[in-house]
């Protein structure tokens, strides 16, 4: 480590202010800190000394995506070598996966940190961590069909009109992963709505095999008539609820997986990244919202209507949602109060999106993204009750 010391220091004269290299200082300063925790202090009180730092922190969350990413490429390998009738051996799927999110990861980081040495040069501030986080997110969001073009436009969009408009990481107010995400939606629905671009198939095939339905659950349950049943229909399609759980459907990368964001969440938890709060609230909000449907719905309604308020949190991407985008710690809501607050409402309005939009099956991040807007209202509101309590004790 003495000769990568070394190296940077003595290379550290060419890109402070007067070196030839000043305008990149940011990208120096950024690759050094992968290898070295900043020597610097803050030079007046207060001095506040912790141990998980930003980078640490991001790191963390990067550390948690990681099984995401593995159970992503095996699923998009395997539901491709099944829609495509060839072997699903676990060679030849993890090769389809890779040559699948490879690409797409490749992109995102590469034109994501494009935007953010650029917006660090002309701004002259330090590369933000935050970044990483959001180019590991996306990917994650989309399913495996869509063109690379669409990749970099999506993670421009996020990076630039989610966070550096409003001044970069800290003050942006949107989650950025999810915006990027949104505006794909939004802005190319061919792409990245419907059955078809959830499988990536093979051979030149243009159509899956006839045993393969190639729908998704979500999709399923939105088209179930009023004489069945969305959990007939599951079963009938070939997906059982350990399926469901584990996230062997077809669907985004990595947000099909119960199981991991569970996993992840509780990791992110006990490590102090994500808090409590919001997730539970989110679970919450589902179950209840779900129950609560269920009750008011006649027998005539909708088969989606009577759906199992658990289905919510194992079809789909809530459960991702909720662990990995509701609680970033910029876009989320900071009082105790207020985090339930926040995370119910997520919970509630994603299964109404749900139930009531068929347009938008998902759910999740539409609504995540409405209550990002209304995150300082809601903390100014707790802390106005706070302080209305407070005064009369003087």
């Amino acid at each position: 480590m003495k000769v990568v010391k070394r190296f940077f220091d003595s290379n550290r004269q060419h890109f402070v202010e007067g070196g030839r290299f000043a305008s990149l200082y940011a990208l120096f300063e950024a690759i050094e800190t992968i290898f070295f925790a900043p020597d610097t202090v803050t030079r007046t009180s207060p001095n506040v000394r912790d141990s998980l730092d930003v980078k640490r922190f991001m790191t963390l969350v990067i550390v948690a995506l990681l099984p995401h990413y593995a159970f992503g490429v095996y699923n998009v390998g395997y539901q491709s070598h099944l829609a495509s009738g060839v072997s699903t051996s676990l060679l030849p799927v993890i090769l389809t996966g890779l040559s699948a999110v490879v690409p797409m990861v490749i992109v995102t980081y590469v034109v994501g940190l494009a935007w953010e040495v650029l917006f660090a040069a002309v701004r002259k501030h330090e590369i933000s961590e935050g970044l990483f986080v959001s180019c590991a997110l996306f990917p994650l969001t989309l399913p495996p069909t869509i063109p690379l073009w669409q990749v970099a436009l999506g993670i421009s969009f996020g990076v630039v009109i989610g966070k550096e408009i409003f001044g970069g990481t800290g003050r942006n107010f949107l989650n950025p992963a999810l915006t990027a995400r949104a505006f794909l939606y939004f802005a190319y629905p061919a792409q990245s709505s419907g059955d078809a671009i959830w499988t990536l198939l093979r051979d030149g095939r243009s159509a899956p095999v006839d045993t393969f339905t190639g729908a998704t659950p979500l999709s399923l349950a939105a088209s179930t008539g009023s004489d069945q049943t969305v959990a007939g229909q599951l079963a009938e399609a070939g997906f059982s609820n350990g399926d469901l759980f584990l996230g062997l459907y077809p669907g985004s990368i990595g947000g099909t997986s119960t199981l991991l964001a569970l996993a992840g969440a509780a990791f992110l938890v006990i490590l102090g990244i994500a808090n409590y709060r919001i997730i539970v609230g989110g679970m919450l909000g589902v179950v209840l919202t779900g129950g609560m449907i269920n009750l008011l719905a006649g027998p005539q309604a909708a088969a989606f209507l009577h759906l199992n308020p658990l289905h919510h949190l194992t079809i789909g991407g809530v459960m991702f949602g909720l662990a990995y985008m509701a609680t970033d710690p910029v876009s989320a809501t900071h009082m105790p109060g207020a985090k339930w607050v926040f995370g119910f409402m997520i919970g509630m309005l994603t299964v109404v999106i749900r139930v009531f939009n068929p347009a938008f099956p998902e759910g999740v991040g539409l609504a995540i993204i409405f209550m990002n807007v209304f995150a300082p209202l809601l903390d100014h509101l707790e802390v106005q009750l706070r302080l209305r309590r407070r005064i009369p004790n003087i």
